[in-house]
């Protein structure tokens, strides 16, 4: 952590202090949890009687509670009954949130751990917790139902892979000459997952570090940036994990699962073979955007965190090449990089 760093994280922790004195113990113990890849910062805090986490988002401080993303989606979220952390005091002007503390046992440490014999059910029980977020409805006006993973945002996420994946990170191992050509390819993939007609509501980050386990049952967190997309999306962000990787077994079955899911609560009228379709190319696209992260992360932000994701998510995309011939020709622009991650 630089000086200045260091500077801003005791202010932070002087403004949760004052807050907190206002709703808990005055005897505070605060420390700084590891975060994802965005401008929050965690911390818990500990007092005489209980814990708590607080999170310090510069854009909160930037919003007002109507109008700031992870407070809508709160609310919406518990109106429905889907399991997020319990609100226990903000204050706007300060850019913070208290919340519950539901422990540190992510979904990704049930691997290699004494629970790994529970995965399966477990991803059974976290699919039917999805549907029951995908079957949400509301007004289209209001976030999140007003926003998708439309063109725009796809090609987004595309384009900052190249520029921060191929053009920097894998800058010696890319022909830039060939950027322009991918990019046109990547365009048409984004156009074969536009299809509003079959959009549902998505968490947008549904993966095993925003999967809690608390009191033996699956927590939510990090749904701030829920939008509308196809319902693959988040059944490729928790089955196509960049952070662990199942089985090939229970990768089908899960698959199968969310579809015949879906199917039962009258959110899609796709076929098998269409939804394994478009799973394939979200997986792809997904994939993508998590490579771009990871490399910005890694290059321009100096945060190692993500370094050791980038090639594990590299080894999926020849799985959605080879089944499927629209991604072939991106597959073949991107050779040299899918070779060195194989060796």
């Amino acid at each position: 952590m630089t000086p200045t760093e260091k500077v801003a994280c005791m202010t932070i922790q002087k403004k949760i202090t004052a807050l907190f004195s206002a709703h808990c113990s005055k005897t505070l113990s605060i420390t700084k949890i590891q975060g994802d890849a965005s401008s929050r910062q965690y911390f818990r805090v500990t007092g005489s009687n209980r814990s708590s986490i607080a999170c310090y988002d510069p854009a909160f401080e930037a919003s007002t509670p109507e109008n700031y993303p992870f407070l809508i989606l709160h609310n919406l979220l518990l109106r429905h009954a889907i399991p997020v952390p319990a609100l226990i005091a903000i204050d706007a002007e300060k850019g913070l949130l208290l919340l519950e503390d539901c422990g540190d046992l992510l979904l990704q440490n049930l691997f290699g751990s004494s629970l790994e014999h529970t995965v399966p059910v477990r991803y059974r029980e976290i699919i039917d917790l999805l549907i029951q977020l995908q079957n949400i409805h509301a007004d289209k006006s209001k976030i999140p139902f007003s926003i998708s993973f439309d063109h725009d945002k796809l090609m987004f996420e595309f384009d900052f892979f190249i520029t921060h994946a191929l053009l920097d990170y894998f800058s010696p191992a890319f022909d830039r000459h060939s950027a322009g050509r991918l990019r046109h390819e990547f365009e048409a993939i984004a156009e074969i997952l536009v299809k509003p007609q079959h959009f549902v509501l998505n968490h947008r980050d549904f993966h095993s570090r925003n999967i809690l386990v608390h009191h033996d049952k699956p927590v939510i967190i990090d749904f701030q940036d829920a939008r509308m997309g196809l319902p693959q999306y988040d059944a490729v962000s928790l089955i196509r994990d960049s952070y662990i990787k199942l089985t090939p077994t229970l990768t089908e079955e899960l698959k199968e699962y969310h579809y015949y899911a879906l199917c039962s609560h009258g959110l899609t009228t796709m076929s098998l073979d269409e939804y394994l379709f478009y799973f394939d190319i979200m997986a792809f696209q997904r994939n993508i955007k998590a490579l771009g992260t990871f490399c910005y992360q890694t290059s321009v932000k100096k945060n190692s965190t993500f370094k050791h994701s980038i090639a594990p998510t590299l080894n999926y995309l020849p799985d959605y090449i080879n089944a499927r011939k629209e991604l072939k020709t991106a597959g073949n622009i991107l050779h040299t990089l899918l070779e060195g991650a194989a060796r």
